[in-house]
């Protein structure tokens, strides 16, 4: 992180605390903590206001990072969709899955996340909580793959990579809106759609009426293609492939406002929150999958999404837990999607039921201290990276054999200085862990996606 940018992010966060503080104390329940986690798709490092941008206004955003944890160096498991999520739902690398690719529209139709895995919304329902998903799964088309069979009560939204935002439809023609397992159309813009469904969720939830805590997971649609506003035309149609064109000088006026309909919907989010009495006691999260396209707007990072550099994978994380953790501060330690799993359960005293890869971080939120040494890694395609502290490794297969790049990212956050020739014996340690990590991860795997 450079000096600037720390300092602009210290300063916003400084201002909302000041004006925008929290109202009252938590009040530890009897039950556990409700748990909401809310994930944008493809938005950058850079595409909200408390993350440095200029021309997207976030409020409610911002105001979630003042009364709570903001993320610098928070780590997609993926640089592409379906493999974040694989990593998120299971703890675990998206490797051992099977789902190290995008689960396509046109190809894939047939396979998903296989029903073994044992996801958090499971992991949560068994513990007497309440699950609820609204938004994108990219996890499996067919409905022998469907949310609700993956531990999700309640499940309402698309299944595919992304829809038309008014019409819903796949980009090979599927009309693609789901209520539970079956489809079932409705109508609206789907930002609001999947905000009002979480807003109804938690109202009927209230744990003072129903005695249980809710794990709600929003995962937004927004600022995924294609760019749609409100008030704008249906870009599909049933029965055919492909999205008709929308005049690439407009995108990013649209861009704009997708992001801020989506901040405005965290807003509603909150304030139903309030409304039942259950602000302050609830662990409420919001991430993006990967980084942005070049629509967007990585905040000065290498690289976009697919990309192997920062630019790729480093997104903005945000974690509230009123009275609980502190609140204002910036987290510099490096944390990943698939973490969220066991820290979720270490806040309710548990343990993952299967071996898995993450870890938790409730310590590190609770005493500010650093997370234990570890190396990390990231693969798609034919690229991959190990993160050795301030160190990465990044590793491209060609047709002439591997190309390596070396950087110092605590020097060189934009990754511009390859140190591979001055430091041959660091770059040959980090590339043979990475290659015996790559092996590890997908012996006796079933290959879903590449």
């Amino acid at each position: 992180m450079n000096l600037f940018l720390n300092m602009k992010i210290f300063l916003i966060l400084l201002v909302n605390v000041l004006f925008f503080s929290c109202n009252g104390k938590n009040e530890t329940s009897e039950l556990g903590p409700n748990i909401v986690l809310i994930m944008a798709d493809d938005l950058g490092y850079g595409d909200i206001s408390c993350y440095g941008s200029a021309t997207i206004n976030t409020p409610n955003l911002d105001l979630l990072a003042a009364n709570g944890v903001l993320f610098t160096d928070f780590h997609s498991n993926g640089a592409v969709c379906s493999p974040t999520r694989a990593a998120l739902m299971t703890g675990r690398y998206q490797q051992r899955t099977g789902v190290e690719g995008v689960v396509t529209a046109k190809s894939h139709r047939e396979v998903g996340l296989s029903l073994n895995e044992i996801t958090i919304a499971e992991e949560l329902k068994q513990y007497g909580y309440t699950t609820g998903m609204f938004g994108k799964w990219h996890l499996g088309y067919d409905k022998g793959f469907n949310p609700t069979l993956q531990g999700f009560d309640e499940f309402t939204g698309f299944v595919s990579g992304n829809v038309d935002y008014h019409a819903h439809i796949d980009q090979e023609g599927y009309l693609d809106w789901w209520q539970g397992a079956e489809i079932e159309n409705e109508e609206g813009y789907s930002t609001d759609l999947i905000t009002e469904n979480g807003v109804k969720f938690i109202l009927r939830n209230d744990p003072k009426k129903t005695d249980k805590p809710f794990f709600l997971y929003l995962p937004h649609e927004a600022p995924h293609s294609p760019y749609q506003r409100r008030i704008d035309k249906i870009l599909r149609e049933v029965g055919t492939a492909g999205t008709q064109e929308v005049i690439e000088d407009s995108i990013s006026s649209i861009y704009k406002e997708m992001v801020e309909v989506m901040d405005e919907g965290v807003g509603k989010i909150v304030q139903s929150l309030k409304e039942t009495g259950q602000y302050e006691n609830t662990i409420l999260i919001f991430i993006s999958d990967n980084g942005a396209n070049h629509f967007g707007d990585n905040g000065g990072l290498r690289g976009h999404k697919a990309s192997p550099y920062e630019g790729g994978s480093r997104v903005p994380a945000i974690f509230s837990y009123p009275g609980v953790i502190k609140d204002g501060s910036v987290n510099d330690q490096i944390v990943l999607s698939m973490d969220l799993m066991p820290t979720l359960l270490d806040f309710i005293g548990k343990k993952p039921a299967a071996k898995i890869d993450g870890v938790s971080i409730k310590e590190n939120l609770l005493q500010q201290t650093n997370l234990p040494k570890r190396d990390v890694f990231f693969a798609y395609g034919n690229k991959s990276f190990i993160r050795s502290g301030d160190w990465k490794l990044i590793s491209i297969d060609g047709k002439n054999g591997k190309d390596i790049e070396l950087y110092n990212l605590l020097d060189d956050l934009q990754e511009k200085n390859d140190l591979s020739a001055d430091k041959p014996a660091l770059a040959g340690e980090l590339l043979g862990k990475l290659e015996s990590w790559a092996i590890e991860v997908r012996d006796g795997v079933d290959l879903v996606a590449k």
